[in-house]
């Protein structure tokens, strides 16, 4: 199937919303989701710069300040009523 696979991480950015959480990391806070969506939408969000690597065994992912705030302005845009 064809489809508009920027559509589908911008859906997928903004349901890491939902499971984003604040991580100490050395001595700093940091966002993390959890990485339970489509593999290959992860590794374009990587490449976009949102998120960091998906691969490795971590059941979470590194969210970047800009995933952060690209993530909530579309969860809001999305699913706000």
């Amino acid at each position: 199937m064809d489809y508009d696979k920027d559509k589908v991480d911008d859906m997928v950015l903004a349901l890491l919303w939902l499971t984003t959480f604040g991580e100490k990391e050395l001595g700093q806070i940091v966002l993390r989701a959890w990485k339970g969506h489509d593999w290959d939408a992860l590794n374009r969000l990587h490449e976009k710069g949102f998120i960091g690597n998906p691969v490795g065994k971590a059941k979470s992912v590194l969210v970047t300040e800009e995933g952060a705030k690209r993530s909530e302005e579309l969860f809001h845009q999305f699913f706000a009523k």
